[in-house]
């Protein structure tokens, strides 16, 4: 029989003819008949355990399918056999913890703000929860050690702009600063002097210099008379006669180098014409008594409590 009437079984190597396929000369593997730019080919049988790995996965996919919610519906979609998703696992979960814990965070809800400092273990709850929740709320703002940042007040000094105290830290998370939707909330601000009118520029340029000297900048100039007068007139009655404070309105103390919004002149000058001051939003309307409790303990804690 010559080569050319070689069938599929028995085709010579490198030649085919109708109905015939060609077997390649270096291999021996038949080829599939496909060439592209004079490259062919091979008709290489897929490895057994290929083909059983891909069966088992199309199998296990399909049960998969059938046994977890995976098909999208009209109403939402199928819930499979197990009735099983991530969010039942998680409200599982969160119930399961809240058993867990649920006796100590009692124990805070019913206690005394003073109690629970004075309380190691209270205090270690409190902490532990207050710790998650100033992360999940209030780090973005504070930071995550509450070290503040150019406009948001540090958290780990002793410089409270609205009191220090366990009570004075409650009230201000419960209700926050300048928040019009809480009529609780811290409301006094500073007059925009500038902006306003109140005071020309170079009022202000001499009001910013003493006040530079309350917290012996480095390169403040001496106190001079018109500035101590200006100051006396527009800013002593909220901010103290020596520059102390005033926690009640909010009023920072000015004597120390503790600054919000910066201790260059620029900056000092830039607060006396526009005034305000910042906003924090409420939080009584958002987190639990006993989440606020634990938060209010853990911000007292940091280092700057009073």
């Amino acid at each position: 029989m010559s080569e050319d009437t070689f069938d599929k079984a028995h085709a010579a190597p490198g030649q085919a003819g109708p109905g015939k396929v060609k077997i390649d000369r270096v291999s021996g593997t038949p080829t599939t008949g496909h060439e592209w730019d004079g490259i062919e080919e091979l008709n290489t049988p897929l490895p057994r355990w290929w083909v059983w790995t891909f069966w088992i996965t199309a199998i296990w996919g399909l049960a998969y399918m059938v046994a977890y919610p995976a098909w999208p519906t009209l109403s939402g979609g199928t819930q499979g056999l197990f009735a099983w998703s991530s969010r039942t696992q998680i409200a599982d979960e969160v119930a399961d913890l809240q058993k867990t814990r649920g006796p100590v965070l009692d124990k805070i809800k019913d206690a005394p703000l003073d109690k629970i400092e004075s309380d190691p273990e209270l205090l270690a709850a409190a902490r532990m929860v207050g710790k998650v929740a100033f992360a999940t709320n209030c780090a973005s703002c504070h930071g995550a050690g509450g070290q503040g940042a150019k406009g948001y007040a540090n958290l780990n000094d002793d410089d409270w702009i609205w009191g220090g105290k366990l009570a004075d830290v409650k009230q201000t998370i419960e209700h926050g600063v300048r928040w019009e939707a809480d009529k609780a909330t811290h409301a006094t601000a500073m007059p925009a002097f500038g902006r306003d009118g109140l005071l020309t520029p170079e009022q202000i340029s001499l009001i910013a210099d003493h006040v530079r000297t309350y917290a012996e900048t480095p390169d403040s100039d001496a106190p001079t008379p018109a500035g101590e007068k200006l100051y006396a007139d527009n800013c002593a009655s909220c901010h103290g006669v020596d520059g102390k404070g005033n926690a009640e309105m909010g009023a920072p103390a000015l004597f120390d180098r503790v600054w919000l919004y910066g201790s260059d002149k620029p900056a000092i000058v830039a607060r006396i014409v526009n005034g305000g001051g910042a906003v924090m939003p409420s939080w009584k309307d958002k987190l639990d008594d006993t989440t606020i409790k634990a938060l209010t303990v853990y911000v007292h804690s940091l280092g700057g409590g009073q």
